[in-house]
């Protein structure tokens, strides 16, 4: 029986995706192992960057000679905090193993093949059209230093944020797959405005994802937030940070005895504030941030060019006069709709819009 390869190399992405976001500066990667035609073991990177993949799918009691390994990206050489992935593939016997994409870290970038290679072992470099932008927040913050910041936003078909009769705009469905949405990124950045108004949980709540509560950044420059809010009650092992920029004692109180972190900064207002706050964040060990606020908030973002790609949820009716927005929606117009996500939700669209 003939392998497809490509195949396979999906697998492990779809494999990789379960840690996506949650293994903090190091890429997640997915493995696959194959035996007289048959996946023997599989691995992700592991909560939080280590161990990798490969040493997960080989951590086990098995005949690994002459198998082959599926991996999303080029095994690492360097000694680190574990002994290189190249090691461990010698060791098992491996007889080929094909990758994606290569390693940025200079420890690593292009090497695995030629120490492979010494070892007979056949080394093959597959492209994957379809998770081509899978390891775009890591090649940012090695290449550039920089963080991937995405953003969520719902909108009417007469493109409206706010449903003066009604909670939400999107239905059920697409309020869901936020939550799934929200599961590949490790913080989510909010306003205390858009919080204290819808009283907001920003976590997932979806079978089998109940443990992933993505950390959460609020910004609260006057420290407006209530005490009352539903995300204080149980933080269980999610951080919540609230940055300000003014000292109120007894709120200040408050929130440290809910376990909230403060972070406080002069104000945030020019591009260079903003850039002293995402070097904060990236030191706190983030760099796939996704932004859920109201439009004010988010159109700052767009203006000052730090929006890497933009999830839009759009209902399939006009809101009219029960339609309202605190901030002009002519950015939102002016991006083109024409990358819509095949999912079924019910007669609402989604669009991933590539913004830079």
């Amino acid at each position: 029986m003939k392998i497809n390869h490509n195949n396979l190399l999906n697998i492990a992405f779809n494999i990789a995706k379960i840690n996506l976001g949650k293994t903090r500066l190091n890429p997640s990667v997915g493995c696959v192992v194959v035996k007289n035609n048959s996946v023997i073991s599989s691995g992700v990177t592991s909560l939080n960057g280590r161990p990798h993949a490969e040493f997960n799918a080989l951590n086990v009691k098995k005949n690994f000679l002459n198998s082959d390994m599926y991996v999303t990206m080029e095994p690492c050489v360097h000694h680190g905090l574990t002994q290189p992935c190249t090691d461990l593939i010698i060791k098992k016997g491996i007889k080929r193993v094909f990758f994606c994409f290569y390693d940025v870290d200079s420890r690593t970038a292009r090497k695995s093949k030629n120490i492979l290679n010494k070892k007979r072992i056949v080394v093959v470099k597959k492209n994957s059209k379809i998770f081509k932008d899978f390891y775009r927040s890591y090649y940012l913050l090695k290449s550039k230093s920089k963080l991937l910041i995405d953003a969520k936003v719902a909108i009417s078909k007469d493109y409206y944020t706010i449903n003066k009769n009604a909670q939400w705009i999107t239905n059920k469905l697409s309020r869901s797959r936020v939550h799934l949405i929200r599961s590949e990124y490790d913080v989510i950045i909010s306003t205390s405005k858009t919080i204290n108004k819808d009283n907001s949980l920003l976590n997932c709540r979806l079978n089998g994802f109940n443990n992933n509560k993505p950390d959460l950044v609020i910004i609260d420059i006057n420290l407006k937030i209530k005490n009352s809010l539903s995300l204080f009650k149980k933080l269980n092992q999610r951080k919540i940070f609230i940055i300000t920029s003014v000292y109120k004692r007894k709120k200040i109180e408050h929130l440290k005895k809910k376990g909230v972190k403060l972070i406080f900064i002069d104000h945030l207002k020019s591009e260079s504030d903003f850039i002293k706050l995402f070097k904060i964040l990236k030191k706190l060990g983030y760099n796939r941030l996704l932004v859920e606020s109201g439009l004010i908030f988010l159109n700052e973002l767009l203006k000052k060019n730090f929006i890497n790609n933009l999830y839009m949820f759009q209902a399939p009716v006009k809101l009219k006069k029960k339609g309202k927005n605190n901030d002009s929606s002519k950015i939102l117009k002016s991006f083109k709709l024409n990358n819509k996500i095949n999912v079924n939700l019910s007669g609402d669209n989604l669009y991933k819009i590539k913004i830079r």
